[in-house]
C-alpha cells in the first residue's frame, strides 16, 4: 500500500524501523544486516532523514547510532501512517478496547523492533479477559489486516517487563488505561 507513495524499500524499512517504535536505535552496519542490502543505499537514505530533521544521530564508541526524532512536527502524522500500514491501529481500536479490564497491552517481538512481519506479538496484561470473545475479535482482526495476532496474557500481579524482554528488546507500549 505504502509502495504506491514510496518507491523505495529502503525508505520503507527506515521508517518502519524508527517511527514505529520510537526507542528503537540503530547503526549502518546494524541495519545492513537487517535488510539485506548494500550499505551505500541505506546510507543515502539516513542521511536524507538526518538532514530533514527526521532522524538524530550521536556516536558510542566508534558507531553513530540513529534515532527518531520524536519533537519534529510531522513524528506523530507518520507513527500514525506506520501505525496504520502494519494494522496495530485497527489492533488497538477495535479489538483491545473492548475485551475486559486490560491495564496495558505491550508490542513485542519482530515488529516492536522495527521489522515487517506478518506476526503481530502482543503482551496483555489485565484480568478478567473475555477469551472467547478475545479469540473472536483477534480472527476477525486477522482477516482484515491479513497478519496473524499471538498474544500472551499476563494478570497485573504476575507480570514484570523485565522477565519478558530480550535483550535489545524495545517493547512498545501501544495501550494503556
Amino acid at each position: 500500500m505504502i509502495e504506491t507513495l514510496i518507491s523505495s524499500k529502503t525508505r520503507i524499512k527506515l521508517l518502519m524501523k524508527f517511527f514505529l517504535n520510537s526507542q528503537n536505535t540503530a547503526y549502518l552496519r546494524n541495519l545492513e544486516e537487517e535488510f539485506g542490502e548494500s550499505t551505500n543505499g541505506i546510507r543515502l537514505e539516513l542521511n536524507k532523514f538526518e538532514k530533514a530533521g527526521f532522524l538524530e544521530s550521536f556516536s558510542k564508541g566508534n558507531k553513530k547510532l540513529f534515532t527518531v526524532n520524536t519533537k519534529h512536527p510531522l513524528f506523530k502524522d507518520i507513527n500514525r501512517i506506520i501505525l496504520k500500514m502494519t494494522g496495530l491501529e485497527y489492533v488497538v481500536d477495535y479489538v483491545l478496547q473492548r475485551i475486559g479490564d486490560l491495564e496495558k497491552v505491550y508490542l513485542v517481538g519482530k515488529l516492536a523492533k522495527g521489522q515487517d512481519t506478518d506476526i503481530i506479538d502482543l503482551v496483555l496484561v489485565g484480568s478478567d479477559l473475555n477469551k472467547p470473545f478475545l479469540l473472536e475479535q483477534i480472527e476477525k482482526a486477522e482477516k482484515k489486516i491479513d497478519k496473524k495476532i499471538r498474544y500472551v496474557h499476563y494478570s497485573a500481579e504476575e507480570f514484570d517487563l523485565k522477565k519478558i524482554v530480550e535483550p535489545g528488546m524495545h517493547p512498545l507500549l501501544l495501550w494503556s488505561k
